[in-house]
């Protein structure tokens, strides 16, 4: 019973997720229930994209043993979905006549 009270903890971080001011909800007005009701559904799928991306991270860091830089540039083997996004924002796919594709602004991580 406690191993299960304490997994909600996962829940509650996507429910946090929803409620910052980064993910615009409080821009949505919405006055009738089956609006609300289609919103609730598709931030739900949402966040259960999100977590499954995050697991399947994850479990992919460690079963080749590898780490990907945290906040704080600490190795982590369970990052968010978000730190990873933010990592690979900026980095361009330049196509050059169909024939030559060049990825632009990466680094070396």
């Amino acid at each position: 019973m406690l191993s299960t009270y304490k997994s909600q903890q996962a829940v509650e971080k996507g429910f946090r997720f929803l409620k910052s001011p980064d993910f615009l909800t409080s821009a949505f007005r919405l006055k009738k229930p089956e609006r609300i009701e289609a919103l609730l559904m598709v931030m739900t799928t949402c966040l259960m994209v999100y977590a499954a991306l995050e697991h399947t991270i994850s479990e992919k860091l460690k079963a080749q043993d590898e780490y990907f830089p945290d906040m704080k540039k600490k190795p982590t083997q369970t990052p968010t979905a978000r730190r990873v996004f933010q990592c690979f924002a900026g980095i361009d796919l330049l196509t050059i006549n169909e024939q030559q594709t060049l990825l632009l602004n990466i680094k070396d991580r």
